[in-house]
């Protein structure tokens, strides 16, 4: 292969690897096919321009042509002429993809679905990066730059991910492009000649040189830099204090990774709440069983949110330890308090990562296994060094609090310093929310009244209006904005609450998880995507945090805030065993967990069995199929390419020819050929320099032949000998048995490795390339002769004019 083309390979290798990093953005992933697909037809069109040979302009202007007439086969063929033109209707089509697929991106949480706008724009981006990095690499045969595009696009999958891609994106990003130095080194070295690395060490057979010419001491040391570079920057931070994991790290590790102590600075989980409740599909993302009698308080809480700071509600810094067997007491619970013990098990969905474990509250015992820490303030589960709840089963034994109103009514004042922390603040708090909660709260007797009024008001009385489109806020202005406009989500209401409340003295936080899920046939509970929720907490001596709901149309309103003739409708009970089993008996199903009351108001998203009846989709055109299969095939036969061709040749050298002289004459030559191809794929390099006999005794000292395989080699060097110089050639006989006892031979004499790769990758395979590189010389030659003879001519009919009139 030449040095552009192995630049070209390298290129195209490096933007693919480089672009694995955006592989977990959008699920299911099938995006990267399509991408690989238009980058390799961009790469081999750039190959083919850049042999004819084009201006470096006119090289890029056709791969961007290309490019954007296969962008429009794949995403607007029937706006475009003959199906790969564009036209003003396909640029508007391609306009109105973009368009959908930034609000696509808005929109839901990662990974995001494959939707046609969000795979445009995934395609397009990587296409548009391997441009550049082919153009910087191969027409400029700038390889060093190119990285900048390909950091470029590791780093935007690292921040859309959060920080938290992973180290293999990382290793792979960084060895194609490793891969694409290395190749333009050998480019760039190669055009020196042969170059030695000093004097041969013993049992070598040159310096820096290897049989076939190719240069090894300077490849071999740029390999082992790039290695050892790569080394440096995984392995190093895990040693260095002040980087902790360094690479191998995941969001949220702390100095106590692994230890006893240490800490957890919670990332705000509520950035992906509206989209969750966006979501058009309501995945299930847990599946448990429980002994409880009503499970309409039930809600499943991941962490609490004690800080706010006037721009957003977050987990404070707290110290984590080891998961105890028996969890501490609830704060603030007092013993008068009624409290039944319960037991859950929980069954995780194999798609749902989080960090934190949903969990009912307050939590007295759980049974997980896998590196969980425990946070005490906030009494939750957070996971370590990389550990999520993907799949997870485990158990949890915990509290069903039911205070009364009187209880709440005369609790007592709550301990100083919890007062301070949780009643604190900004001073940037507009006017107007306090002012709003002192009237809202007018003739409330107690801090219980006061919180009661609140959820009422926000929840019944205030006028407001549950909307999921309602963009998002947590700052100060957007509390008063919300106060004003009254209309939101459960972020808005529940940080509104706990605000107001702040205001009022009452400690306050926002806790973040599900609502309790949908009853299933078999006695569980299902929870969804959908059923992500936020709600705040607000604390009574006696009773410790207890849950308010403030927001209208959305979970259950506790009975401890209902008036006695209650007018709302919680959860219904779910119909659970007598006892919860030891062992997690759920598992994830595909079952919705969405209520038939929910499907009737239309927040499930589209029914598929309404969407298969009414689509007017005719299915996939076969057309389509067809070249979908055959191109399965094509890449599957790939690498099975070089195997197939050796045996056809191989075939055609053994075969019979004719029964003529000259026809015995060119068997004879043939396999000649083929024992010199296979002694090449068995690492023997051809010598054309060489006589028969030499190169017989070359290739039996080579490949280590004896007994009969090396006199098979002796006897049609001979016979090739007698066809070649004597007067009356006498052609060999047998000549296919001497071929197959040669293959035994070095069968029998090569290791394992070299035999894979003599069947699978044989080196004789580069005559394809040596012949497609003649014959498109020969094309080229003949071109140019007859472009010559042609512009000869019309000068001649020009000049003849002249010459007349003269």
């Amino acid at each position: 292969m030449s040095g552009r083309g192995r630049l070209t390979v390298g290129a195209f290798g490096a933007t693919l690897t480089a672009s694995g990093a955006l592989l977990p953005l959008v699920k299911p992933a099938t995006w990267i096919f399509t991408a690989a697909l238009l980058l390799a037809v961009q790469s081999g069109v750039g190959a083919l321009t850049r042999r004819v040979p084009l201006a470096r302009p006119l090289t890029i202007a056709a791969q961007a042509a290309v490019t954007l007439a296969a962008l429009t086969l794949v995403f607007a063929r029937e706006e475009a002429l003959l199906g790969v033109v564009p036209g003003p209707e396909a640029f508007a089509r391609f306009a109105t993809l973009f368009q959908a697929g930034a609000e696509d991106v808005g929109r839901y949480a990662i990974p995001a679905p494959d939707t046609e706008g969000i795979r445009l724009m995934l395609v397009c981006g990587v296409v548009a990066i391997g441009l550049l990095v082919d153009t910087l690499a191969v027409t400029f045969r700038a390889a060093a730059p190119a990285g900048l595009p390909l950091l470029a696009l590791y780093s935007v999958a690292a921040g859309l991910s959060g920080g938290d891609a992973s180290w293999l994106w990382f290793l792979l990003a960084s060895s194609g492009y490793l891969l694409l130095l290395l190749a333009e080194g050998r480019d760039r070295l190669s055009q020196w000649g042969r170059v030695f690395g000093g004097a041969p060490r013993a049992g070598r057979q040159g310096s820096g040189v290897s049989e076939s010419g190719q240069v090894l001491a300077p490849v071999r040391t740029g390999r082992r830099i790039g290695v050892v570079a790569m080394g440096v920057a995984l392995v190093v931070p895990l040693a260095l204090p002040g980087l902790t994991g360094g690479l191998f790290g995941g969001p949220g590790e702390g100095p106590g990774t692994g230890g006893k102590g240490g800490t957890i600075s919670a990332v705000n989980p509520l950035v992906s709440i509206q989209d969750n409740l966006r979501q058009p599909e309501d995945r299930e993302v847990l599946r448990y069983r429980t002994n409880a009698t009503d499970t309409s308080g039930m809600y499943l809480r991941l962490v609490a949110l004690d800080q706010f700071d006037g721009t957003s509600w977050k987990s404070s810094v707290r110290p984590i330890k080891d998961v105890p067997e028996l969890l501490p007491w609830p704060d603030g619970l007092g013993q008068d308090v009624r409290a039944q013990e319960v037991t859950s098990n929980f069954v995780a969905s194999r798609t749902y990562e989080q960090k934190w474990l949903p969990m009912p509250y307050p939590a007295s015992r759980v049974a997980i296994g896998g590196r969980w820490r425990f946070e005490p303030a906030g009494r939750m589960l957070v996971g370590d060094d990389g550990q999520n709840t993907k799949g997870a089963e485990y158990q949890v034994t915990s509290l069903d609090v039911r205070p009364t109103a009187e209880q709440l009514g005369a609790a007592a004042a709550p301990p100083q310093k919890l007062r301070s922390e949780y009643t604190r603040v900004p001073g940037s708090l507009p006017a107007d929310v306090r002012s709003t909660a002192l009237t809202v709260t007018k003739g409330a007797r107690n801090d219980y009244e006061r919180a009661v009024k609140l959820q009422d008001w926000f929840a019944r009385d205030g006028g407001f209006r549950y909307d999921v489109e309602v963009e998002s806020g947590t700052g100060v202005q957007a509390i008063s904005r919300f106060l004003k406009q009254k209309e939101g989500f459960c972020v808005h209401f529940s940080f509104s609450m706990a605000a107001m409340a702040r205001s009022l003295g009452i400690p306050a936080r926002v806790a973040v998880g599900f609502m309790p899920g949908t009853p299933q046939a078999d006695g569980t509970l299902s929870v969804g995507i959908r059923d992500a929720h936020a709600w705040p907490e607000l604390y009574f001596e006696g009773a410790g945090w207890t849950r308010f709901e403030p927001t209208p149309t959305r979970g259950s309103t506790p009975e401890y805030t209902r008036d006695q003739s209650p007018t709302g409708t919680p959860t219904g009970p779910a119909q659970p065993s007598a006892s919860a089993s030891a062992q997690p008996s759920a598992a994830p199903s595909a079952s919705e967990s969405c209520s038939p009351q929910m499907r009737r108001q239309g927040d499930c998203g589209p029914d598929p069995a309404a969407a298969g009846a009414s689509s007017d989709d005719g299915g996939v055109p076969p057309l389509t199929v067809v070249l979908i299969v055959l191109g399965v095939l094509v890449l599957l036969s790939l690498p099975l390419t070089p195997l197939l061709w050796r045996t056809r040749v191989r075939a055609r050298r053994l075969g019979s020819t004719g029964r003529a002289a000259e026809d015995a004459a060119a068997r004879t030559l043939a396999a000649w050929q083929e024992i010199n191809d296979t002694a090449w794929d068995h690492g023997v390099l051809p010598d054309e320099s060489q006589t028969p006999r030499r190169t017989a005794a070359r290739v039996v000292r080579l490949g280590g032949l004896e007994g009969e395989a090396a006199d098979a080699v002796h006897r049609v060097a001979r016979a090739v000998e007698q066809v070649l110089y004597a007067p009356r050639p006498r052609p060999g006989t047998g000549l296919a048995e001497e071929v197959a006892l040669v293959r035994a031979g070095f069968h029998a004499t090569a290791g394992r490795r070299t035999r894979l790769r003599a069947l699978l990758a044989p080196r004789s395979a580069a005559r394809v390339l040596w012949s497609a590189s003649a014959r498109w010389a020969a094309l080229t030659d003949a071109w140019s002769s007859r472009r010559r003879a042609l512009t000869d001519r019309l000068t001649t009919l020009v000049r003849r004019p002249s010459r007349g009139e003269g």
